[in-house]
Parts: structure tokens; C-alpha cells; sequence
């Protein structure tokens, strides 16, 4: 039998060291934890408390060497790029680079009327540039060079699928909720990103594809953008996708896991959604 036909061979991540930002987040703490289950081990950036907690918990999960963890404030771009040097002196070569951090309160817009088109501020346009575009590209660009080397490596770009859709407005009619315009523009801009990464970058075996989440909001803390269980939005969420529910984290699990194993080896450039349907109608 062809061992490569295997299931736990072709999805196989053991050995991989993976750099991911958000590793801390909603959908981000799932994917690490699906990330080290499976063997991988995890190289993290983020501002220390709930990420250092997070860091804490991972570590006695799953043992001290398998997550390192860099303090960054992203927003700071002379700091990231500090730090991304740091990661590429010590670590030497990273095999995936996820690409997941954004910030989702009100600085970006989200859940306030300052995020619509005719309020954003060219701030809050910004920040949502900065998680879809900004982060990634200096990632990339720092981080790559040893894949360039090396001639392999996998980066995917946690993008949205309002990359490629529009929200609807009236699904936010009579809530507190919002999407704001520079979460869409940023999202695009990120597919934009990877298309080009795997355009330029496939003459050295470098695969470059975006994961698409669609509805998978936060019901399992109280966050400024958690929503509570039995909300009206909640319901119009499930209703709105062809499986009548909305995501669970763990429900993006196995095609992360696709695009950082060799089962993707010929896949590049690419836009992959999860959405429960939701882009199809």
C-alpha cells in the first residue's frame, strides 16, 4: 500500500513549526490547540495577559516546547517587524505562517455606527488595513525568506467571506450589531495579498491560500464582539446559511489542517470557504 494515500499521512503536521498571530482569539485558540494536537509546534505573537495566559494553559497542555511566545503590540509596526526578526534569527525555518490576528472591537468599527461608509474615520480604515494587510505582509516578507531558501513552505491568510460577498444591512436592522466597511475592504485586500504571494512566490514551492470563516460569531465569552445566546441576530445568522446553524471554531479545523499538511501540495492562490453555505445563495 502507498503510505502517502493514508489518511493521518497526508494531513500530517508533526514536526511543522508554525508562526500564527490571534493564536489567542475566538477561532485562533481552536487552531492552535488543533495545531499541537496533531503534532505541530507553534511559534506565537501577541500582547501578554490573555495571551500569556493562554500561553500558560497551551504549555501545560501540551508541553513548554511545543508554543513559544514573542510580546508584540502589533499596532506598532517598528515592534512586529523588531519581533518577526527576532522569530527568523532564533527560529530559523518556519513551515506555516496563519495569518489570523484582527482586531474586532471599536477601533476597527465593529458594532457602532462610526464603522458605516459614511462615518469610518481614515483611523479606523486603517486598523482594519493594518489586520488585513499590514500584519500579513510584513510576516510574509520577514518569515518567507527562509521558505525562499529552503524552496517550500505554506502561508494562509485568515481572511473572511465578506472577502468576496457583501454584508446585508438588514441583518443588522433593530441590533447592536455591525460589520464595519473597513473589515470588508481589509478581507479583500488580504485575498488580493495571497493571490499575489502564490502568484510570485510558486517558483520556490511556496503555497499561498486563503481561509474564508463565514458566520462564526463569539457565544462563548462575554467580549465587546460576543453575541449572547437566543439574540435576534443569532437567529438570523443560522437562518441565513444552508445548514441552519452557525460555525463552531473547531468546525475550520480540518481544512486549516489541509492547507498546512501536504494534503494541499497542488493547491495555491486559492480561497477557501467555510461558511455553512452562506456564499452559495
Amino acid at each position: 500500500m502507498n503510505d502517502d494515500l493514508l489518511i493521518h499521512n497526508l494531513f500530517d503536521v508533526r514536526g511543522k513549526t508554525v508562526f500564527m498571530t490571534g493564536a489567542s482569539g475566538f477561532l485562533g485558540r481552536t487552531m492552535t490547540r488543533a495545531l499541537l494536537a496533531n503534532g505541530a509546534r507553534i511559534v506565537a505573537v501577541g500582547v501578554f495577559d490573555r495571551f500569556a495566559r493562554f500561553r500558560d494553559a497551551v504549555r501545560n497542555e501540551f508541553g513548554k516546547d511545543r508554543f513559544t511566545a514573542y510580546e508584540a503590540d502589533l499596532d506598532d509596526a517598528g515592534q512586529f517587524r523588531t519581533v518577526l526578526e527576532t522569530i527568523a534569527a532564533r527560529e530559523g525555518y518556519i513551515d506555516v505562517i496563519i495569518n489570523n490576528a484582527h482586531a474586532l472591537g471599536t477601533k476597527t468599527g465593529f458594532n457602532s455606527m462610526s464603522g458605516l461608509l459614511e462615518n469610518a474615520s481614515l483611523d479606523q480604515i486603517q486598523a482594519n488595513l493594518s489586520g488585513g494587510v499590514l500584519w500579513p505582509f510584513l510576516a510574509v516578507q520577514i518569515l518567507g525568506r527562509a521558505m525562499i531558501e529552503r524552496r517550500r513552505g505554506s502561508v494562509i491568510n485568515i481572511a473572511s467571506m465578506y472577502a468576496v460577498i457583501a454584508p446585508n444591512p438588514r441583518l443588522y436592522d433593530g441590533t447592536s450589531f455591525l460589520n464595519p466597511a473597513g473589515y470588508s475592504i481589509a478581507k479583500a485586500g488580504m485575498l488580493a495579498f495571497t493571490r499575489y504571494v502564490a502568484s510570485f512566490w510558486g517558483q520556490y514551492n511556496i503555497r499561498c491560500n486563503a481561509l474564508l470563516p463565514g458566520p462564526f460569531p463569539n457565544t462563548e465569552e462575554r467580549t465587546e464582539n460576543s453575541v449572547t445566546r437566543g439574540d435576534i441576530f443569532l437567529e438570523r445568522l443560522q437562518e441565513r446559511t444552508c445548514l441552519n446553524r452557525v460555525g463552531k471554531p473547531s468546525d475550520l479545523t480540518g481544512a486549516l489542517l489541509f492547507l498546512a499538511s501536504d494534503a494541499s501540495s497542488y493547491m495555491t492562490g486559492q480561497a477557501l470557504v467555510v461558511d455553512g453555505g452562506w456564499t452559495i445563495t
